[in-house]
């Protein structure tokens, strides 16, 4: 009996250990496919952090201190606060009311922050050069034309410092290319969004727009739209001084 009794805690402790094991491989394969996932990195969670420097910018066109890229990001940034309602609608006069926008209402808005008049610029280049604007331009429309995004990217890509479509997690170099404030460009479909002043421990910063619903920041998809193609315009503004 005694050895029967024996038996049977051995047993018992053997199954608890392979139950144990079996919990803890489970788990393990859900933190990688979380991870992987996520970040897009099984092993994530075991990497160090790495600290990209900032740029300075001298930038301050509305003179209150604050940098210019500074600005677009708190500016930006006031759109998630506001919980500006994703809606997509013509607008007599161009702007819509403040409690509603759409991916470039978060750009102008952020720009306005800063100081910059995205609107009037845009109004006024497409006027004097439409045919560089024909993808997103037949007839010159200011109630429209600024809040289009293939008008947009056209804009930057005049105007604006272009940068590095791609993202390497870890790369200094590269990540360095990548600053608060930065205007990031998609296609399938036409979206553009602002560059966060927060990262990920890899260095690979969040971004802050409105694609559906309301306004969201710190959103962890650049990485995902890297690799998936869809960075077409990387910007960074303004490369020539405009009012």
């Amino acid at each position: 009996m005694k050895n029967g009794f024996l038996r049977n805690i051995k047993n018992s402790g053997r199954k608890n250990i392979i139950t144990a094991s079996i919990v803890l491989a489970l788990g393990f394969a859900a933190l990688l496919g979380y991870n992987k996932i996520v970040y897009l990195d099984a092993f994530f969670f075991l990497k160090g952090k790495v600290t990209v420097e900032k740029i300075v910018c001298e930038g301050d066109m509305d003179g209150d201190g604050i940098s210019d890229m500074d600005d677009i990001v708190q500016g930006a940034r006031k759109e998630v606060l506001n919980r500006t309602k994703y809606q997509s609608t013509y607008y007599e006069g161009g702007y819509p009311p403040e409690w509603e926008g759409v991916c470039t209402d978060v750009i102008w808005r952020a720009l306005k922050n800063a100081g910059y008049d995205l609107k009037s610029n845009m109004d006024r280049d497409i006027l004097d050069n439409t045919e560089d604007y024909k993808n997103g331009v037949k007839v010159p429309d200011p109630n429209i034309d600024f809040r289009r995004v293939k008008n947009q990217i056209v804009f930057f890509e005049k105007y604006a410092e272009s940068l590095t479509w791609e993202v390497k997690p870890y790369d200094k170099k590269n990540l360095y290319q990548w600053q608060p404030g930065d205007i990031v460009v998609l296609n399938r479909s036409d979206h553009v969004a602002i560059v966060s002043d927060k990262r990920r421990k890899d260095g690979v910063p969040y971004i802050i727009h409105n694609a559906s619903t309301v306004a969201v920041e710190e959103e962890n998809i650049l990485l995902k739209w890297s690799k998936s193609g869809r960075i077409i315009g990387h910007f960074r503004f303004p490369e020539e001084q405009l009012e």
